[in-house]
């Protein structure tokens, strides 16, 4: 019984990620989640309280990644500036094979104004931020980047040009290549750092 309720769960939450896709926020209801998954709002109710407690496992979902990604980064013990690269590339790759997924990065700053979801979203991006806050600071102290440039600033540049290059995948139907378009530049901010 507790596998299915588990797996039910996450069908839900797939649910959840492909409406915010196809719809956007605007268009996720808890009837439409329902529908998609044919059962009813009640039931929907026996796994998540609210829809609020639905986006939250959403978002601990979309950030599941972010830990093995980290993890996986340090273990390979690569020099900083090519730890960034790999970062960066990791979570290309999980959104190139899981393209919806976008779509909640698209939508952090709504999410971000449910008061049940704040912190959830604060902490996706701190972590996020601040890991790769680490590897530029290394990156610096070992003359991968300059130590005139503000290292406090180039993760907030990697990840302006991380999601807007999400956006114009999302906004073209995905019509380019979205880890080459976002790995080239990548490559090119950081050459201009060296």
């Amino acid at each position: 019984m507790k596998y299915s309720i588990l797996h039910r769960k996450e069908r839900l939450i797939i649910t959840t990620i492909e409406i915010i896709d196809e719809l956007g926020i605007q268009g996720l209801s808890t009837r439409e989640i329902a529908r998609r998954q044919d059962i009813s709002e009640g039931a929907l109710f026996r796994h998540f309280r609210s829809k609020n407690e639905l986006l939250l496992a959403v978002l601990e979902y979309f950030s599941e990644f972010d830990n093995d990604i980290f993890q996986s980064t340090k273990l390979k013990n690569l020099r900083p500036r090519d730890a960034i690269i790999y970062l960066i590339n990791s979570h290309v790759e999980y959104y190139e094979n899981y393209p919806a997924i976008t779509s909640i990065l698209l939508n952090l700053d709504v999410l971000r104004y449910e008061t049940e979801l704040t912190d959830k979203v604060d902490n996706i991006i701190e972590k996020r931020t601040g890991y790769l806050k680490e590897l530029v600071d290394l990156a610096q102290q070992e003359g991968e980047i300059r130590p005139d440039v503000n290292g406090d600033n180039i993760p907030d540049i990697i990840f302006g040009f991380f999601i807007m290059i999400c956006l114009e995948w999302k906004i073209s139907k995905r019509k380019f290549s979205l880890k080459e378009k976002i790995l080239s530049t990548l490559i090119q901010v950081m050459d201009s750092f060296g």
